[in-house]
């Protein structure tokens, strides 16, 4: 099963996080690969691909324009419609809006006809619901997200391989 994440990342934060994700992608049995949106993107590796989750560095309340204006233009060159869809977001604090900014990418993946992946409570702990999320100034909560953004990858390529395989 083909997974890719595509993110954009200012300070390095997003991609570190993407990072994890893949790993978690990989512990079920899953390619996945990492793209940055300031980067050539593999137009067919994504196309072959059966999810996509898409990070965001949360920039006032909503996700950074560099990854909403991929989603709105550039990702006109893929495929995109009938894969799973996900997001997750960094942000400073926890009332910096990264729900929103999460929200604000997952409402574009609906719209490109993806299926969009939560996992909300019915995984039961840690409860993920709209997408991960890690804050980088509050307390060690940075450090503790990765165990979390790692097990999103695993539910998210379970859930992939349950639909798509």
């Amino acid at each position: 099963m083909k997974l890719a994440i595509i993110y954009y990342s200012k300070t390095g934060q997003t991609k570190e996080m993407a990072e994890f994700i893949a790993r978690g992608m990989k512990k079920a049995d899953s390619e996945a690969r990492i793209f940055s949106v300031d980067e050539p993107i593999d137009t067919e590796y994504v196309n072959d691909c059966s999810g996509i989750v898409f990070g965001t560095p949360t920039y006032m309340a909503t996700s950074h324009w560099r990854i909403s204006q991929w989603l709105m233009t550039e990702s006109g060159n893929f495929s995109l419609a009938g894969k799973l869809g996900g997001g997750f977001a960094t942000a400073h604090y926890a009332q910096g809006g990264s729900d929103s900014a999460i929200l604000s990418m997952l409402g574009m993946l609906l719209v490109k006809g993806m299926l969009v992946y939560s996992g909300g409570s019915a995984f039961g702990k840690p409860f993920i619901h709209h997408g991960p999320v890690a804050l980088d100034a509050v307390g060690d909560h940075y450090e503790k997200s990765k165990e979390m953004f790692e097990l999103f990858g695993q539910r998210f390529a379970e859930k992939a391989l349950e639909l798509f395989e």
